[in-house]
């Protein structure tokens, strides 16, 4: 399962650009095409916060649907997997989205004093 050891880059961004804030909220975008399955994510999320600023966040997904523009006619088309076919009959596509993981937004407490 890559999903760990991707969440634990996450984690590891997020703490370090959190610079010991405690974090409240993390938003991750994560492309339909990119392999990445957002369950697994999430359950490994709580885990490898543990003991960091992360510990107790919410994580939300943002899951980015699959486009792809056609290279013979220039349509775009909705993809659910990273492979198509154009009405015009042609399968040369580029991808547009879907392929995405982005650390979106972070969320952190503030401290007053």
């Amino acid at each position: 399962m890559h999903e760990l050891g991707i969440t634990q880059n996450i984690v590891a961004i997020v703490n370090e650009y959190a610079n010991g804030s405690k974090v409240r909220r993390v938003v991750v975008e994560i492309g339909k095409l990119s392999a990445i399955m957002p369950d697994a994510i999430k359950f490994c999320f709580d885990i490898c916060s543990q003991g960091t600023a992360l510990e107790g966040a919410t994580l939300q997904i943002i899951e980015i649907p699959g486009l792809a523009k056609c290279r013979q006619c220039g349509a775009e088309i909705p993809l659910e997997k990273p492979f198509g076919i154009c009405e015009c009959g042609s399968v040369h596509l580029d991808l547009i989205t879907g392929e995405e993981l982005k650390i979106k937004e972070i969320e952190v407490e503030e401290v007053c004093v």
